[in-house]
């Protein structure tokens, strides 16, 4: 079934445990697609008016369908407690330390991702509204030690395979979503709040390609243009990465 569903490729440690709940969810809506389908025509046959020309008050015997329904909820309630919320509680309460992970923020606007990583220090400089301009969207203050080698890119993002990726996800304007399909990642990034997402990527994204980082959600008139690019990629290559963009 999954080779049906066309999903992308699974690049990180969780996706398998997303992908084979997608999975079941859409056995469990084909299953009920027949069986409604079938149900439909039935009624189309047997209640049909050549074979009963007139109409008759005695209701239907409501047994069978309430097996049914007990039936299709019971397997709806055991997939939710027994894979979705697992797999949820697993991402909210199992957040790796940012001292072992990749840490990095993201900053969501109209219509670009912001990213900001803290530099060899691991620590994020102090960011000012008032600094904020073309040039410096995030407003960083490069004369606070902390920000010095802070680096910053937009609608770029890069991390190492092989180990937990923590981001702190926010948006300076409206709602938007966070969503790296290849991770099997999406998060809704809403302004006022630091919302941690986090994964561990096990592929490196082949050399002559670029995963997009899309916004699922409806956030402006340009909408459509909010498309970022990100690659997972060896540590040395990261390390590169960082070089390439610490300001001079």
């Amino acid at each position: 079934m999954s080779r049906f569903l066309r999903l992308p490729v699974e690049a990180s440690r969780h996706a398998a445990d997303v992908d084979r709940l997608i999975v079941n969810v859409h056995w469990l809506i084909a299953v009920l697609a027949v069986g409604f389908g079938m149900f439909f025509l039935y009624c189309l046959v047997r209640f049909s008016r050549r074979l009963n020309p007139r109409a008759r008050r005695g209701g239907v015997p409501a047994g069978i369908a309430w097996i049914l329904i007990v039936a299709i909820a019971a397997v709806e309630l055991f997939e939710l407690f027994f894979s979705a919320i697992p797999i949820w509680a697993a991402r909210v309460s199992n957040i790796p330390a940012p001292e072992q992970s990749t840490l990095v923020r993201v900053v969501a606007q109209q219509f670009a991702w912001n990213v900001h990583y803290p530099g060899a220090d691991g620590k994020f400089g102090r960011s000012d509204p008032t600094l904020i301009a073309p040039d410096n969207p995030l407003g960083l203050d490069r004369s606070d030690p902390a920000g010095k080698d802070d680096v910053t890119t937009i609608n770029e993002l890069y991390f190492p395979v092989g180990k937990p990726v923590l981001v702190q996800l926010t948006s300076m304007d409206v709602v938007h979503s966070f969503s790296l399909p290849q991770m099997r990642v999406k998060q809704d990034a809403i302004p006022g709040m630091m919302i941690p997402v986090w994964f561990v990527p096990t592929e490196v994204t082949p050399a002559d390609e670029r995963w997009e980082i899309n916004c699922s959600q409806l956030c402006g008139m340009a909408h459509y243009r909010m498309r970022g690019f990100y690659r997972s990629v060896t540590a040395a290559e990261f390390a590169a990465f960082l070089r390439r963009d610490q300001p001079r």
